[in-house]
C-alpha cells in the first residue's frame, strides 16, 4: 500500500494578487504561462511527441480547476500531463499539486534535496517579514511552512539532467531560494523556466507585485537562505544566453530587456539583490 497524500495548505488563503491573475499565454511554441493571483505555471509540450505534455509548478492553494482548464486550453479536453515537475516546494509552487495528483494520478519529480519538504519530513525556514523590502515581506508572516507529503507520487528528478515525460528540455540545479531548487531550460530555442532563481518582477513591492511592472530581480528576499549559492544560481542561468523567461513571478520577458536586465543582475547581485539586512543575510543557516 502506499502512504497516503497530506496536504498541509489546503483552505490557505493569501491576501494578494495581481492584474495578470487568470491570464494563460503561450510564450514559445509549446510553452504556456497560467498566471495564478502572483505566480506562474507553465504547461510545456513535448517537443518530438504531440499531445504529451507536462506541468511545471502547481499554484496557489485551491488553484487545480484553474490548471486544468489551462490544460484543456492548450491540450484538449481529455489532457493530462505525463508528470509534474516541481521547481521548489513553497505553498505558492505546490499550493493544487495534491488536487492534481489525485485528479490525474501522475508522478511528481523535484531535486532529491526537496524530497524532505515533499515528503512530509521537514519545514521550511520561516520567510523573514524583518527583512529589508517591501509589503510583501511583511505578509509574509502569514506565509505556510509546513511541508505537503506526497507520498510514494514524488521522484527524484534523474541525475542526468533529463526531465521525464518531456523531450528537449533540461533541468539544471539553481538553489540559493531552496536547497533543491531547480530551473528548466530549452536549448533549441533557449527558453527558460527559472522558478525563484530569479524574478521579472519586483516581488517585494506590493504595488509592483500587483501591477506587474517587469524588471529582472533577485529571488525574494524573505524567502531566499543562501545568498551566495543564490548569486552563482543567477550567474548560471546568465551564462545560458536565454532568449524568452518564465519566471515564478512576474510576467513572460524576452530580447533585449531580458538579455540586459540579467546581465546586469549577475554582475552586480550584491547591489541589486541581497538585502543589506535580514535574518539569513546576517548568517542564519536556513537549509532546512
Amino acid at each position: 500500500m502506499g502512504r497516503t497524500m497530506k496536504d498541509t495548505i489546503e483552505g490557505t488563503m493569501i491576501p494578494a494578487t495581481s492584474i495578470r491573475s487568470g491570464v494563460s499565454q503561450e510564450v514559445a511554441p509549446s510553452l504556456y504561462c497560467q498566471t495564478l493571483q502572483m505566480v506562474n505555471v507553465c504547461l510545456i509540450g513535448s517537443d518530438d511527441q504531440p499531445g504529451k505534455w507536462i506541468l511545471a509548478d502547481a499554484g496557489m492553494p485551491g488553484s487545480a480547476d484553474e490548471i486544468v482548464s489551462a490544460a484543456k486550453k492548450w491540450f484538449g479536453d481529455d489532457c493530462k500531463p505525463e508528470a509534474i515537475v516541481l521547481t521548489h516546494g513553497h505553498f505558492d509552487h505546490v499550493g493544487a499539486v495534491v488536487d492534481l495528483v489525485e485528479k490525474w494520478d501522475v508522478p511528481v519529480y523535484a531535486h532529491e534535496l526537496e524530497l524532505p519538504y515533499l515528503m512530509g519530513k521537514s519545514k521550511y525556514p520561516k520567510p523573514d517579514p524583518a527583512v529589508e523590502g517591501g509589503m510583501v515581506a511583511k505578509l509574509s508572516a502569514l506565509f505556510p511552512v509546513d511541508p505537503v507529503d506526497l507520498g510514494n507520487h514524488v521522484r527524484k528528478l534523474p541525475s542526468d539532467g533529463r526531465i521525464p515525460g518531456l523531450s528537449g528540455w533540461k533541468w539544471i540545479h539553481t538553489p540559493g531560494h531552496t536547497p533543491g531548487h531547480v530551473s528548466l531550460f530549452r536549448e533549441a530555442d533557449r527558453s527558460l523556466i527559472a522558478g525563484d532563481a530569479f524574478l521579472t518582477v519586483k516581488q517585494d513591492s506590493l504595488f509592483k507585485m500587483i501591477m506587474q511592472e517587469p524588471e529582472i530581480c533577485g529571488p525574494p528576499r524573505y524567502w531566499t537562505t543562501d545568498w551566495q549559492a543564490a548569486r552563482e544560481s543567477v550567474r548560471r542561468l546568465e551564462a545560458l544566453k536565454p532568449l524568452r523567461v518564465v519566471a515564478g513571478h512576474g510576467m513572460p520577458m524576452k530580447g533585449e530587456a531580458l538579455r540586459q536586465g540579467l546581465e546586469k543582475l549577475a554582475k552586480e547581485f550584491d547591489r541589486i539583490a541581497i538585502p543589506d539586512y535580514g535574518r539569513y543575510v546576517d548568517g542564519e543557516n536556513g537549509g532546512g
